[in-house]
């Protein structure tokens, strides 16, 4: 479904010099597979979601769909090359981590995806937009709603449902539980995981938190400065990881009977393996 090969990208400094933030990031994802991509902040993950949306454009690599390079512009004309142009954008969707500052303030929710679904030559009466509604858990009271009259979670519910109106065959899920409490977390996942039987829509998730990656990915993707340090089945990689830095990001989450002093061991080993390469 999903194949992205070689994605390098990089920025220049103010100051002079350059941020290498992907560098040769390579995977694919099968239709209805889900793929998680982990690391700290700075390690490139937010930007390879971006470049698999489109809203960064690669240096060098590619992205294709169904094996259709996402590069290769439209080269039709007028209402054609809009219509060619909208199909592209319906192909992958992104959900945000903080969807209060991608959701317009001004319009409830009903009217937030009848926009979408309006925007992408979908039929906005009828039973869809309920349908949408009901799929990720909002009711009547909520389809009445603005942004700031939702909870964190049903914000997000209601973004997801945006992302899910077009009929996306991917959803990029940037940190898109991050800001939410674990038990709503835990009902946003379970959710995800019930579009993702229902409709077979592939999941990129990129996130810091490893509980949340094992609990919803089949294969994981672990990226440091740009470049990808390991990668593999997610119950390998987060149950028996062979590279040091892997093995450092699971050292530094608290859990029962966590010693703070295996984190500082582990990052001794990181910068060990460094120096030696």
């Amino acid at each position: 479904m999903l194949v992205a090969e070689g994605l390098t990208k990089t920025y220049r400094l103010p100051g002079g010099g350059s941020l290498a933030a992907a560098d040769q990031v390579s995977f694919t994802v099968p239709r209805g597979g889900s793929l998680g991509i982990v690391g700290e902040s700075g390690s490139g993950k937010s930007t390879v979601a971006r470049m698999l949306v489109g809203l960064e454009r690669p240096d060098a690599g590619t992205v294709t769909v169904s094996g259709r390079d996402r590069a290769t512009r439209p080269s039709a004309l007028g209402r054609h090359r809009r219509a060619a142009r909208l199909a592209r954008a319906r192909e992958i969707q992104m959900v945000f981590q903080d969807p209060y500052v991608s959701l317009d303030p001004r319009l409830t929710a009903r009217q937030c995806l009848r926009t979408a679904l309006r925007l992408h030559g979908h039929d906005t009466k009828g039973t869809r937009i309920h349908s949408l509604l009901d799929r990720v858990g909002l009711g009547t009271r909520e389809a009445d709603a603005r942004p700031h009259q939702l909870s964190g979670g049903q914000r997000q519910r209601l973004a997801i449902a945006r992302a899910l109106a077009v009929d996306p065959r991917i959803l990029v899920l940037d940190e898109a539980v991050a800001a939410l409490d674990v038990s709503i977390q835990a009902q946003i996942l379970q959710l995800l995981t019930e579009i993702r039987d229902d409709t077979g829509v592939a999941l990129v998730f990129v996130s810091h938190d490893l509980a949340v990656v094992q609990h919803i990915t089949d294969e994981t993707v672990v990226m440091r400065k740009g470049a990808v340090v390991e990668q593999g089945p997610t119950a390998r990689v987060l149950g028996a990881p062979s590279d040091p830095y892997t093995r450092l990001l699971l050292a530094s989450v608290p859990h029962k009977g966590w010693d703070p002093a295996d984190a500082i061991r582990a990052r001794a080993a990181v910068d060990a393996a460094v120096a030696v390469a």
